[in-house]
């Protein structure tokens, strides 16, 4: 990995320092940084115009076949730009070779990109929080070993192994197995947005698929309510397996009265098929233990009560 272009396509950087210690501790890997200017781009909260964005993301499709994409932080703003973005351009480009990387609000433009075209990009790392996260004290955090691995191998060898030692509470019927089907996700909120629309990826696309999950700052009543949306419109009961990782940053109150995560996890698995499994502890989302997920790939499952292997090779 010699070089890293970057791009701003959502939210504004939140502070001034995040994008340049990123920037820096890359740079002490010997990585080259491109397009680096876009870290200080603002227009309201978002990273540049709408124009601006756009034509950041419609270039991507002239960069060259060995180039590393990589979104600076999510946040809010993709959604808008997405009748403009020229898919078909940019899967070319990346059957070419061109490799993209993001989360969160990134969801949109990889779930899209899937939907219109099939193409593979990397559910993984951003710059801000996992390359240029500050402590309280104000200082840089090095980044997750866990995650740089494992981004390495995505980027590098193309390459996905992961096994997860959690035992496993929401098997339904389905003890053991080993599924392999299509490998897509992302943040549950922005997945939840798209159904209905021409930007999630069909039925028939995820038909026995390996569906992943994880969001931030959502109590757990609006995730039992996102995937009652999902399980409602067709999309759980599509899957071969549904992989949950994390859900941070919420807070539960008084009036929960014992309601959690667990509990809205239970009611969903009480109306999902017990053949399809929804396996916990993925580690991936706002987090800085992180896995590079290939969202468009084949990828294989083996699951039992223990924990289970995920594997990809694209």
């Amino acid at each position: 990995m010699k070089s890293i272009h970057l791009i701003a396509p959502s939210g504004a950087s939140l502070d001034s320092k995040s994008s340049l210690a990123g920037i820096d501790w890359l740079g002490r890997q010997g990585i080259a940084i491109h397009n680096a200017d876009c870290v200080h781009r603002a227009y309201e909260r978002f990273a540049g115009s709408d124009d601006e964005r756009l034509a950041e993301l419609n270039h991507l499709s002239k960069l060259g076949s060995q180039t590393i994409v990589m979104a600076m932080r999510g946040g809010y703003g993709l959604h808008r730009l997405l009748p403009g973005i020229e898919w078909d351009a940019i899967a070319k480009a990346i059957q070419n070779g061109l490799q993209v990387c993001g989360h969160s609000d990134f969801t949109v433009f990889q779930l899209g990109l899937l939907a219109k075209t099939g193409a593979i990009t990397l559910a993984g790392p951003m710059l801000n929080y996992d390359f240029g996260r500050l402590g309280d004290d104000g200082a840089p955090v090095v980044p997750d070993e866990f995650m740089w691995k494992h981004f390495q191998d995505a980027i590098q060898n193309r390459k996905l192994e992961c096994q997860v030692s959690t035992p496993q509470s929401f098997l339904g019927k389905a003890i053991e197995n080993s599924p392999t089907g299509l490998l897509w996700g992302g943040n549950l909120t922005v997945l939840a947005g798209l159904v209905g629309t021409s930007y999630l990826p069909s039925a028939k696309q995820t038909q026995g698929g390996i569906l992943f999950l994880e969001d931030v700052n959502e109590h757990p009543y609006r995730i039992e309510r996102m995937l009652m949306q999902l399980l409602d419109a067709g999309i759980l009961s599509n899957q071969a397996a549904i992989l949950l990782g994390g859900f941070s940053a919420y807070r539960l109150y008084d009036n929960d009265k014992g309601y959690s995560l667990e509990r809205a996890i239970e009611v969903i698995r009480k109306r999902l098929p017990e053949a399809i499994p929804i396996l916990t502890g993925l580690p991936f989302g706002h987090q800085a233990n992180k896995l590079t997920l290939p969202i468009g790939a084949k990828a294989s499952l083996h699951f039992n009560s223990n924990g289970f292997e995920l594997i990809a090779q694209w």
